[in-house]
């Protein structure tokens, strides 16, 4: 790589972090209440013990502290998370089109939620629907990958079919789930599928948070590997990568974090499918810098998508998966235009 095609890359990922911030200050700062982004800093360099001598509004302090501090950083921390978990399947499968919800991760969970609706188990309180979306995942992630081990070997096609199989399986019985539910619990269902951070709290961010951080910090680590995998299993093998652990590696990290982001965020697509992509027209395919940028540029997009759902409708609020979606198909339009140009001069 030379000097130039270095500092247009570092220039871009400070650029990408000054832009997190700013997302950050700008969220925290926009609702019912609006409060200025100066004293947002100020309450949070105050809180954060980094401002002592300063006076602020106790009352927007604490919008900040107990409602909108929390949403913000679990929007960041599941677009990270998603946009990470997308690159490394992109990068097992050497598929442009995998992300979670091509292994039935995400149906998985939404067929254990609808059911958990429906049968009225409400044995956990609120924790009751997180914690099926939880379940659901790693119930799906561990048939995917039961179903496509042989012969000491995981074949990622096996697995590419899995996924599919299961998805359809899991769509078809929440399919049968919502048919036999009623009209509150039919509501139930189809708002947790369209996504949302209403949710959102410290104690939701305690116990999901770790999870998904284990993700995001894991997942860079795999890069290299990643790389060399890009020239077949093969050539990887020559190349000194245990492949069977890498795969294992990269299952167990992506079942991690993205069970817990579903668990408490609901269905939110797209962000796994398109922020690879969108970082990969800067960096290029190789991973040590794409995981990075994925994980900025999700962050980046998922919190201001969750700063347009709750604004561009005041006082209501639209599901984030909506804004996602929205967001994400003229994109991926983009793509398949791009890719049918190139096509035809080629």
């Amino acid at each position: 790589m030379n000097l130039a095609r270095r500092s247009v890359i570092l220039v871009s990922f400070i650029l990408l972090l000054a832009a997190l911030l700013l997302t950050i200050v700008i969220s925290i700062s926009k609702g019912a209440v609006t409060i200025a982004p100066a004293e947002v800093v100020r309450i949070l360099l105050k809180n954060f013990g980094l401002l002592t001598q300063t006076s602020v509004d106790a009352q927007h302090e604490a919008v900040i502290w107990a409602i909108r501090l929390p949403r913000v950083l679990q929007g960041v921390i599941v677009g990270a998370t998603l946009a990470a978990a997308g690159v490394v399947l992109q990068g097992l499968f050497r598929n442009p089109l995998a992300d979670s919800g091509l292994l039935g991760i995400s149906s998985g969970a939404s067929f254990f939620v609808a059911a958990a609706v429906v049968l009225q188990f409400h044995k956990f309180g609120l924790f009751t629907l997180p914690l099926a979306a939880f379940v659901g995942s790693t119930c799906a992630i561990l048939l995917v990958s039961g179903l496509s081990h042989s012969a000491r070997k995981t074949q990622v096609a096996s697995m590419l079919l899995a996924g599919i199989a299961l998805n359809s399986f899991f769509m078809a019985g929440t399919g049968l789930a919502t048919y036999f539910s009623t009209d509150e619990q039919l509501r139930t269902i189809t708002f947790w599928q369209m996504g949302s951070l209403a949710s959102a709290s410290w104690t939701s961010l305690a116990i999901a948070g770790p999870f998904m951080l284990v993700s995001i910090f894991g997942l860079p680590f795999l890069a290299g590997s990643l790389n060399a995998l890009l020239l077949g299993e093969d050539n990887a093998q020559y190349l000194g990568v245990r492949v069977e652990r890498l795969k294992w590696c990269i299952i167990f990290l992506v079942a991690l974090g993205v069970g817990a982001s579903v668990a408490i965020s609901g269905l939110i697509g797209f962000i796994g499918l398109i922020v690879p992509h969108l970082v990969r027209l800067v960096t290029g395919p190789n991973h040590k810098l794409v995981i990075p940028g994925s994980i900025l540029v999700g962050a980046i997009l998922l919190t201001s998508a969750d700063l347009l759902a709750r604004t561009v409708i005041t006082p209501q609020e639209l599901p984030i998966g909506l804004m996602t979606s929205i967001l994400g198909a003229p994109f991926f339009l983009y793509l398949i235009l791009r890719e049918k140009r190139r096509g035809l001069h080629g």
